[in-house]
């Protein structure tokens, strides 16, 4: 592979490191033992379906609900 851009970086006081240039907004991180980090671009993507077990939880929440089964009213109108 290689090598596009090659530059030293320092962690500011909050322990965060700027990537000049990025060319995503995300990025997944490993941390090794030996102290080596890997950077992998990620693009986030709006889910095409509800997975399975959400619906199943939505689901059994109507079923609670229907049934009595629910919390005490919360008070937002401190918001």
């Amino acid at each position: 592979m290689e090598v596009v851009k090659d530059y030293d970086v320092h962690i500011d006081s909050k322990k965060r490191v700027t990537l000049r240039g990025a060319k995503y907004q995300y990025y997944n991180v490993r941390e090794y033992e030996n102290g080596c980090i890997m950077l992998e671009p990620r693009e986030l993507a709006t889910p095409e379906t509800i997975s399975e077990r959400t619906l199943e939880y939505m689901d059994q929440a109507i079923r609670n609900f229907k049934m009595g089964k629910v919390s005490a009213p919360i008070d937002i109108s401190d918001f």
